[in-house]
């Protein structure tokens, strides 16, 4: 039994494609299955989702900041930890949105725009922790390298 995971082609009057997915609504009959629809949702999000990228291109510039300035293992962990948090709640807040727009569909809602509010909110507070943390954790040394650079 083939399945498609292939992304959706989004269509302006019909942002919810349909697609052949026979086993979406039981448990999948394989771990490699489970995998393959985790990997669809990550990958629609990396495609779909501008602020997803960004934080994707963030959070590889500040794990690869910290290795170049040979952080500690712990410190290192601390920063994949707060960038996965944030990619994590971006994934959350991507299905959230999706949920609501199924649900209320073309129209206005107050709630509607409540939870996609705050779920946008929810990721705002993780990367401006997963900022502040990341700063506090490769500043000093980055500061470090620049004054014995200039010396």
């Amino acid at each position: 039994m083939s399945q498609d995971l292939s992304m959706p082609n989004h269509n302006q009057s019909d942002p919810i494609v349909k697609r052949s997915r026979d086993l979406a609504w039981k448990i999948a009959p394989t771990l490699l299955l489970s995998f393959k629809y985790a990997w669809a949702g990550v990958s629609y999000a990396f495609i779909t989702q501008r602020n997803f990228r960004i934080h994707t291109v963030i959070g590889t510039l500040a794990i690869s900041l910290g290795v170049l300035l040979q952080l500690q293992p712990v410190e290192l962990a601390v920063i994949c930890l707060t960038i996965g948090l944030v990619l994590a709640l971006e994934l959350l807040n991507t299905a959230i949105e999706s949920v609501v727009d199924l649900t209320v569909k073309q129209s206005y809602h107050e709630l509607a725009k409540i939870a996609k509010d705050c779920a946008a909110g929810a990721v705002l507070i993780a990367a401006l922790t997963s900022v502040f943390i990341a700063g506090s954790l490769l500043l000093p040394p980055l500061l470090t390298l620049v004054q014995s650079a200039l010396q």
